[in-house]
């Protein structure tokens, strides 16, 4: 901006008489134009062109408002401040690209008293604001004041040049000086209005001293703050540079570790024993490490790699109790019954015995939740002598959470087998790998793939973690993984473990479970002590049978915590009713009977057989995840359409087999003892009591065959016999699985006779005692050696 040309005052006069009152309207972007500056406008709109040409025909006098919003391209008449300058038009040029270029000599302040309806442009009638500025003390000071601000202001900011000043104080006149200051400041276009909508000359000092105040505090705080910025660089740089030289110096010297932090991670290395190819490649992470400024992020990642190297475990073990006694005692201890995997373990040992050295020993132990998987997999540690370690694998989706992450990712780290190594400290841990059915896998990869490598003793001597890049000898490693059930396992991970399989503990296991190990533990929790308390065998059958329905003890520890918990009460009251004397101190016998006080009413109730015998009902045994029960089955015939209606919640294998039963049936009427019509304008329903309970599977083919049978030939079928079996459309009786908890389970209603398929009786040997117990087990290769044990050969009535 160059120096402003100095009116005189009668110049000044004649010059703003002869402005008329209606003017053309140019609005701004982004600028506010003030009295006595001459400023270049670039014009490119079509209405703005045509104002400023309008102006030239008028006398070249223009009226120039700043928009509220620069993006509009067609501002209107709301869309300006209505308080302006009147500006002379002294120079317009045009520009080759279409635009004018106009240069204006900004005259005085004036305000829009009416718009004047124009379609090519903008026009308004004005009112000229042209204030004395009469000489006084208070006018003097506030000039003063702003241009001391203002000169402090030049000199601390950034944007406005030093030799703003220098034309500043050329000028004398106070309003001059004040529209100097406020053209010159860095502002807001809505801050510079403000001056122009004040029409005294007093308070726009004022507020321009505000504005600057404002101004130069905003200013401080962004020096120091760029100083403190500048000085941290600095520091940085500084440290950097001595560093750097202090490398320079011990590579002259020869040496090579450096800081003291270097030193210990070297020995580190060192005393890590890792294996040769291993030792290599941390040695020449080392050496990276030492080339790398510590301020740079490569170092961290370097280090953190390194400090995984040499934490993990390499060549450290624990020494197996190899003593085949000791195990037993051990596992024996801890658990009640599994005997399988108890069996397993000391084959295991014995083997240790002989070979010292044994790879491949990865079982899975597979059954329903509480049975104590997680458990014997503790005790087997304890027993061994070993460590051990978990890993829940339940919701792992992610590849990355086995094998670990690449170095290339920030916060990147080892999957959870290398971290488990590491918590473990040895080389032969026990690693149990928990629900291990539980793993799924989306767009980040399939963890089970992963797990492959993992659980085969031909891989896992070399396992590869994404993280570590070096290979890592899993091979001494004790895995046991878990399952609650195998057909959710992979294929090909069933393939690399040994499965035993763990089913649920009878009422007799778990009554004995709950003597030997919940009892005592539940009654040591709540304080209490076995002369205070005494459980009896009826009270503890009572919760297993009335109170919980499942496979494991879980609900019952549960449930006999409850007790626990109103005996302790009860004792404790009745000392506090006693005060302190013996009297207190007295001992609670819980019988079944009591049972339901402390516990409220049974939350189950288990299936009895049928009192009478009856048409087509029949009892079947099944086998469910909580354990066996008896499966009633009753089938109607009645007239009606011929089709065949099964209700009670029943799977596509259970439709098929009753299908099945029905067309055997129909094949074979005459040698059944049925009429062979029976089928002929009758409707057969066939329906499974309880059929809010979803029921599958193949084994109540013989019971429903039975029951057609029954109703068919309207003879009442025995109530005192059970049976399970597949059946196939000649007849033929094929094995079905879970017999022992079917065997309990009719012997815990009061069946006597049990009818099993003939494949089955070489797994009666496996079967305890105590659950054949009073049974009568007769086993049938077809339906027609099942009809004398279950009819009588007698009609209930004559056939209508």
């Amino acid at each position: 901006m160059g120096e402003i040309p100095i009116r005189t005052s009668e110049q000044e006069i004649e010059t703003l008489e002869s402005i008329p009152a209606v003017l053309p309207v140019l609005p701004l972007r982004d600028v506010v134009l003030f009295p006595y500056m001459i400023f270049p406008v670039l014009v490119g709109r079509e209405s703005s062109l045509r104002a400023a040409n309008e102006a030239v025909e008028r006398g070249k006098n223009i009226f120039l408002v700043a928009q509220k919003n620069p993006a509009l391209d067609e501002p209107t008449q709301d869309d300006v401040f209505r308080d302006g300058t009147v500006a002379k038009i002294i120079q317009m040029l045009k520009l080759p690209n279409g635009l004018m270029k106009i240069l204006v000599d900004g005259l005085v302040q004036a305000t829009v008293k009416d718009f004047v309806p124009n379609p090519h442009f903008m026009e308004a009638e004005i009112v000229i604001n042209q204030t004395e500025v009469l000489p006084s003390r208070e006018i003097d000071a506030l000039v003063r004041h702003t241009s001391t601000l203002f000169g402090e202001y030049v000199r601390i900011s950034r944007n406005v040049p030093p030799e703003v000043l220098i034309a500043f104080e050329a000028i004398k006149e106070p309003q001059r000086r004040l529209f100097y200051m406020a053209s010159n400041v860095v502002q807001s276009v809505e801050v510079k209005q403000r001056i122009l909508q004040i029409q005294n000359v007093r308070d726009q000092l004022y507020e321009l001293s505000k504005i600057l105040t404002t101004e130069i505090d905003i200013l401080k705080i962004e020096r120091e703050i760029d100083t403190k910025v500048q000085d941290t660089i600095q520091k940085s740089q500084r440290k950097f540079f001595i560093q750097e030289q202090i490398r320079i110096l011990q590579d002259e010297l020869g040496e090579d570790e450096g800081s003291p932090e270097l030193i210990k991670t070297k020995e580190q290395i060192v005393n890590a024993k890792m294996p040769k190819d291993v030792h290599e490649k941390a040695m020449e992470e080392f050496t990276k490490l030492k080339k790398t400024p510590p301020m740079s992020p490569e170092f961290t990642v370097t280090r953190n790699y390194l400090d995984w190297m040499t934490t993990l475990p390499w060549h450290k073990r624990t020494k197996d109790n190899l003593s085949v006694e000791h195990v037993r005692e051990i596992l024996d201890e801890d658990h009640f019954g599994l005997e399988k995997p108890k069996a397993r373990i000391l084959e295991h040992i014995a083997v240790l015995n002989l070979v010292k050295e044994m790879r491949g020993q990865i079982l899975c132990f597979v059954g329903p939740p509480g049975v104590g998987k997680t458990s014997l997999g503790k005790s087997i540690a304890r027993a061994l002598g070993r460590k051990f370690v978990r890993i829940s694998l339940g919701g792992v989706r992610d590849e990355a959470e086995i094998r670990g992450h690449r170095r290339t990712y920030i916060g990147s780290m080892p999957g959870k087998i290398i971290q488990s190594m590491k918590r473990a400290g040895v080389t032969n841990p026990v690693m149990l790998l928990d629900e291990i059915d539980k793993m799924s896998m989306d767009f980040r990869g399939d963890p089970s793939a992963a797990m492959l490598e993992v659980l085969d003793p031909e891989q896992n001597v070399a396992f590869n973690d994404h993280y570590l890049d070096v290979d890592y000898d899993l091979s001494k490693v004790l895995f046991i993984t878990t399952a609650n059930v195998r057909y959710a396992i992979p294929l090909p991970l069933q393939d690399r473990m040994e499965i035993i399989e763990l089913p649920g503990y009878l009422d007799h296991d778990k009554r004995e479970i709950a003597k030997r190990h919940i009892i005592p533990k539940q009654l040591a929790e709540h304080g209490l002590s076995g002369r205070q308390v005494t459980i009896q065998d009826g009270a503890i059958s009572k919760i297993i049978n009335e109170y919980t329905r499942e496979a494991g003890v879980r609900n019952l520890e549960r449930e006999i915590a409850s007790v626990c918990r109103k005996v302790a009460k009860e004792i404790v009251v009745s000392k506090q009713g006693n005060g302190s004397s013996k009297k207190g101190k007295r001992s609670v016998v819980v019988s079944d009977q009591k049972i339901e006080e402390y516990l409220g009413v049974s939350k189950f109730r288990r299936k009895s057989a049928e009192r009478e015998r009856r048409v087509g009902s029949v009892t079947g045994l099944a086998w469910t995840s909580v354990g066996g029960d008896i499966l009633n089955v009753d089938v109607t015939i009645m007239r009606g359409a011929e089709k065949l209606t099964l209700t009670g919640q029943l799977g596509d294998v259970m439709k098929e087999s009753a299908q099945a039963a029905l067309s055997y049936i129909r094949s074979r009427a005459r040698e059944l003892g049925v009429p062979r019509d029976f089928h002929k304008g009758n409707e057969i329903h066939i329906h499974l009591p309880e059929g809010a309970i979803p029921k599958d599977g193949p084994s109540a083919g013989i019971t429903m065959a039975m029951a057609i049978i029954s109703a068919a030939s309207e003879r009442r079928a025995r109530n005192d016999v059970a049976m399970t079996g597949e059946i196939t459309l000649r007849g033929n009786v094929l094995p079905i699985g879970g017999l022992n908890e079917k065997l309990l389970a009719a012997q815990r209603v009061g069946i006597k006779t049990v009818l099993i398929p003939k494949e089955n009786e070489k797994d009666l040997s496996e079967i305890p005692a105590r659950v054949k117990e009073g049974l009568k087990i007769v086993p049938i290769a077809t339906i027609e050696e099942a009809i004398p044990h279950i009819f009588d050969g007698k009609r209930s009535r004559k056939k209508v």
